[in-house]
């Protein structure tokens, strides 16, 4: 009596119409030429209304199967009631099993021809081909475990579908079988950590050579800060109690190394040169991904890490590459990190030795005319100096 009364619910109905119909203009207003502030200012909305449009067409699909369904029902009833045989059901769903497996197959099949191209892209750095040799590996055995095991259950259920002509047969317990189901994944998956945890220990285990460019990147909402040691090569110590509107790292100017840092608004590297990215946090758990270095790591507040890597390719060469004169490396963040989290991006720059030698040497320094005016610092360029008529440095 529910389900007709809700069918037959006028004000129902009409709810329904009224958001599958705005659901389509928004669709529809997506494809059109609207203006781009017009477009930012109502994106959430948009996303929303399109979120529930989805929904909508689930529910409405599932209503239509619920409606066939009853129809088919009362087609059997009557049948019986006129004394014939009623409908096969067992028929009915072991056919239905079938097409589910076809239409499954057919949905792995345009997965992988249509939305196969948002794998990961190229690598460019130097352990990229041991991760993305992992990745292809655990791929392979995980796609032929599921079509196996897919394939033979669907098949199953329609080969075995109930029949007049034979019973179920009551079968509890086989030791050989669990030990079996049991023993063999696990063998499969002790390997696949194994592999994965030699893998991971060779591209981390790195040494520290004098030639390594030093590099901090911090993470805060919703934007990431880059610091370059100065001709040094070493960065100064950064304190969080020391942060400041002005010295927003919480650079501590008691390390003589500090003095001669740089800031950065793009992320440039040298081609084929170790790179060690130091990474911090301010506010909330952020992470820095570059998937086409095949490099992603936590930035938790009070919890600094890093990891080192080798980039290969140059933008230049990748672009040449790809065909596309636009394209560049970025660095975003791979956790969700509040609302403007879609923001936290950076271009990555990677260019030959002579580009970057002459790129570094334009930065501007991170001691500014300000943090030195807050420091009460006399001369920032002449560390002794500092030292002697400071008169208050971070106290």
């Amino acid at each position: 009596m529910g389900f007709k009364k809700l069918i037959n619910s006028k004000k129902a109905l009409s709810l329904v119409a009224a958001f599958m119909l705005i659901g389509t203009n928004v669709l529809m207003a997506q494809g059109t030429g609207a203006d781009p502030k017009a477009a930012d200012s109502t994106s959430k909305a948009d996303m929303w209304l399109g979120v529930g449009y989805y929904v909508l067409l689930v529910l409405l699909a599932c209503v239509i199967v619920a409606v066939v369904g009853k129809i088919l029902r009362v087609y059997d009833l009557s049948l019986r009631m006129q004394g014939k045989k009623g409908m096969n059901w067992n028929n009915i769903i072991g056919v239905i099993c079938l097409i589910f497996l076809v239409v499954s197959m057919y949905g792995v099949y345009w997965s992988f021809t249509v939305q196969g191209n948002m794998i990961l892209p190229e690598s460019a750095s130097a352990h990229g081909g041991k991760i993305d040799f992992m990745f292809w590996t655990t791929t392979v055995i995980t796609m032929f475990v599921f079509f196996i095991t897919q394939i033979l259950l669907w098949v199953f259920l329609f080969k075995y579908r109930g029949s007049d002509k034979r019973k179920g047969y009551y079968y509890p317990h086989n030791n050989t079988i669990e030990k079996v189901w049991t023993i063999i994944p696990a063998i499969v998956l002790t390997i696949l950590v194994v592999f994965g945890f030699f893998t991971w220990r060779t591209v981390t285990n790195t040494d520290n050579l004098k030639n390594d460019i030093n590099i901090d990147i911090t993470g805060h909402q919703f934007a990431w800060e880059i610091r370059y040691p100065g001709k040094d090569g070493k960065l100064g110590e950064v304190n969080y109690q020391l942060y400041t509107p002005n010295n927003i790292l919480g650079v501590n100017f008691k390390d003589r190394n500090s003095f001669d840092d740089q800031k950065a608004d793009t992320l440039v590297l040298p081609v084929n040169r170790e790179i060690r990215i130091n990474i911090h946090a301010q506010d909330v758990i952020h992470s820095v991904y570059m998937p086409h270095f095949r490099v992603q790591m936590n930035a938790v507040p009070g919890l600094p890490t890093f990891f080192k890597f080798t980039p290969t390719i140059t933008t230049a060469d990748m672009r040449n590459r790809l065909d596309n004169p636009q394209f560049e490396y970025l660095l975003y963040c791979n956790k969700i990190c509040g609302g403007g989290h879609y923001n936290m991006q950076k271009v990555v720059r990677v260019v030959s030795e002579a580009e970057y030698e002459n790129w570094i040497a334009r930065q501007k320094p991170y001691l500014t005319d300000q943090i030195k005016k807050e420091l009460h610092l006399a001369d920032a360029s002449q560390p002794n100096k500092v030292a002697e008529n400071r008169i208050a440095l971070n106290n």
